[in-house]
């Protein structure tokens, strides 16, 4: 487990899947939020949180435990890796219940971590909903430069959002 102040980023379990499923997949508003595919129907066998090939080199899954209680609290994921150009993008979401106690932070900065740290890459990129303040909160206080928006570009619920860009260098990550 790699540990933050206040998660751990642990290896997916099969045992998260029905919980990350249930909870994230199938809460519609807030996945058709976070992810450019459309939601579809489907079970927690085929679901977005399945424990993955870990060989599979496009993407690193993680469950996000806290460490106050050592319960799962959402899921990180480094994906759309990039061996050759060492660039890798992230992606997290927190259960319900655990959203509202400063967690999204120590997320982004443990995968953060993890990513300059053991897996060399020299950029991390993060992008999020113009009115996702904690995820734009998050990534500003981790030390990300927000490079741009890209105005009406993703659907979600019925209209359009703007997407807002964030990157961070491992250069910057060391400063």
């Amino acid at each position: 487990m790699i540990k933050g102040e206040k998660i751990g980023l642990r290896a997916r379990r099969a045992e998260d899947v029905p919980v990350l499923h249930e909870e994230l997949y199938n809460d519609v508003e807030t996945r058709s939020r976070a992810d450019t595919r459309p939601w579809l129907p489907i079970g927690p066998e085929a679901s977005p949180f399945a424990v993955r090939d870990p060989d599979d080199p496009s993407a690193a899954d993680f469950s996000v435990v806290d460490l106050t209680d050592g319960e799962l609290a959402g899921a990180a994921v480094l994906w759309g890796i990039d061996l050759h150009s060492r660039s890798a993008h992230i992606g997290m979401t927190l259960r319900p219940a655990y959203r509202g106690r400063g967690l999204s932070t120590d997320v982004v900065r443990t995968i953060c971590r993890y990513g300059f740290e053991i897996r060399g890459f020299h950029r991390i990129a993060l992008e999020t909903l113009t009115d996702n303040i904690a995820m734009r909160t998050a990534a500003e206080r981790v030390g990300f430069t927000h490079e741009g928006t890209l105005r009406s570009s993703l659907w979600a619920n019925g209209r359009f959002h703007n997407d807002e860009l964030y990157g961070l260098l491992a250069s910057e990550w060391r400063a």
